[in-house]
């Protein structure tokens, strides 16, 4: 398969803080590659580097096989980018807000007015196309953004965090978007901190925590790492926390994750209902008192809990 955009041992750094640290990642045509993880973790780094943004510190980054930093004008003949504020002017109409993009972008007149007409259609703003931007809802500026980064058939697509602050169903409309356009062949790199979002529509997914990739593959893959099953306990007590904590480390895959407001203690295992009771056991033992217990499969909520805690 084509290579779409790579990555190797690229570090990022802003004075004394270094935003990101060897970083090594790729990704295939046609492919949605979710990048998680928790904020200042370095996901926007790494899209302003792959969107000639900004410029590495060292290593190498390329897209479609062309250096960012040698030759960015053909770079950005390929890619689209809509950020986690839609990056549009409140004070034209949702029409000259896509059309003055493509005139940036270097198309002629004609066919940038033919692709405005379309993307407006595509996203379901062609009524409110003559509408001063600053009338329209979040969903409505998100959507207009996200044409405007269509106006050049780019190959691929950055999208920083494109849902965020959005309601549900408005999210769910967008999420069917992304979809399609892969169906089209466009290539999408999504950082996102909403992980229903990562597992719904990403091929491959990346955790990134203190500019460090962490954890990656495919959504199961990842689950799989942290074992077979995960065990919620609820304690009745606060105070029990870390003698809770301490014990339950014995049969732990990976440090339980404790939630001081829920009470909740996420504890990846092995071994599902035999080390539930080998829990009981332990909590018993110890005289910590129980509020709800529960067995399941790990989610992806699991996997960044454990996986960025564990690299703190």
């Amino acid at each position: 398969m084509t290579e779409a955009f790579k990555l190797s041992n690229v570090t990022k750094h802003y004075g004394d803080i270094k935003a990101l640290e060897g970083i090594t990642l790729s990704a295939n045509e046609g492919q949605i590659l979710g990048l998680l993880g928790p904020n200042g973790a370095g996901k926007t780094t790494i899209v302003k580097i792959l969107s000639t943004l900004t410029k590495p510190t060292s290593g190498h980054a390329e897209v479609y096989g062309i250096n960012v930093v040698k030759d960015p004008d053909s770079v950005r003949r390929l890619i689209g980018l809509a950020g986690q504020y839609a990056a549009i002017d409140e004070f034209q109409t949702g029409y000259e807000n896509i059309y003055m993009t493509g005139r940036l972008y270097g198309l002629s007149s004609q066919e940038t007015k033919k692709r405005t007409l379309e993307l407006l259609d595509q996203f379901s703003l062609t009524d409110a196309a003559k509408r001063i931007v600053n009338t329209y809802s979040g969903g409505m500026r998100r959507r207009l953004d996200l044409g405007a980064s269509l106006i050049g058939h780019p190959k691929i697509l950055f999208l920083d965090e494109p849902t965020t602050g959005l309601d549900p169903k408005t999210r769910l409309d967008l999420w069917k978007i992304i979809q399609q356009l892969v169906k089209d062949g466009t290539t999408i790199l999504l950082t996102t901190q909403y992980l229903e979002e990562a597992d719904e529509l990403a091929n491959f997914i990346a955790i990134v925590n203190h500019g460090k990739i962490v954890a990656e593959g495919t959504a199961d893959q990842l689950k799989n790492r942290l074992g077979n099953d995960v065990v919620e306990c609820q304690l009745q007590n606060i105070k029990d926390k870390d003698l809770a904590i301490s014990v339950i480390k014995k049969i732990a895959k990976y440090p339980p994750e404790f939630n001081d407001t829920s009470l909740k203690m996420t504890i990846p295992v092995n071994h599902g209902a035999k080390d539930l009771m080998k829990i009981v056991e332990l909590l018993n033992s110890s005289k910590i008192l129980i509020e709800e217990l529960s067995l399941h499969r790990p989610s992806l909520d699991d996997v960044f809990l454990t996986l960025t805690k564990s690299n703190t």
